[in-house]
C-alpha cells in the first residue's frame, strides 16, 4: 500500500521544496535591493529611512497605518529620510501602526515593503516584502 503512494508523496515534497526555494530567492533579491527602517526616539519622533541600492525606483509612497490622522507622502527618488512626530507611544504597541512603502521599480514593477516602528535597544523587526 505504501508503494502506491510513494510517487505522489515524493512529487508533493519536491514541489513544496521548489516553491520554498523560489520564494526565498525572490525575497533575498528584494532584501539585497531595498532597505527600510523606522525608529522611535525619546523626543517623540519616528524616523523612517528608505533606500533602493539599484537606484531604479520611480516613486515610493510612504504610509503609516493606524494613526488617528492618516499619514501618507509620495517621494520620487531612490532614497529618503522622513521624520514624523509621534507624541505618544501607541497604547497597544507599535504593531498596531505598521509602516508600509509602495514602490514602483523600473525592473521589478510594484513592490510593497512593510515593517514596524521600534525603539533603539529593541530587536529590529523584520521587513515583509511582497509583490501585490
Amino acid at each position: 500500500m505504501i508503494r502506491r503512494f510513494r510517487g505522489p508523496i515524493l512529487l508533493g515534497m519536491v514541489t513544496i521544496f521548489a516553491i520554498l526555494l523560489l520564494t526565498g530567492d525572490r525575497n533575498d533579491e528584494l532584501q539585497d535591493i531595498f532597505e527600510v527602517e523606522a525608529t522611535y526616539d525619546e523626543s517623540g519622533i519616528v524616523k523612517i529611512t528608505f533606500s533602493d541600492k539599484s537606484e531604479k525606483t520611480s516613486t515610493a509612497v510612504l504610509q503609516i497605518l493606524g494613526m488617528e490622522e492618516s499619514f501618507q507622502k509620495t517621494f520620487s527618488r531612490n532614497e529618503f529620510v522622513e521624520e514624523v512626530p509621534f507624541p505618544d507611544v501607541p497604547k497597544y504597541g507599535w504593531k498596531t501602526q505598521p509602516v508600509v512603502i509602495d514602490v514602483e521599480h523600473a525592473e521589478l514593477g510594484h513592490v510593497q515593503l512593510k515593517t514596524e516602528i521600534y525603539s533603539p535597544g529593541e530587536p529590529v523587526p523584520p521587513v515583509i516584502y511582497s509583490r501585490p
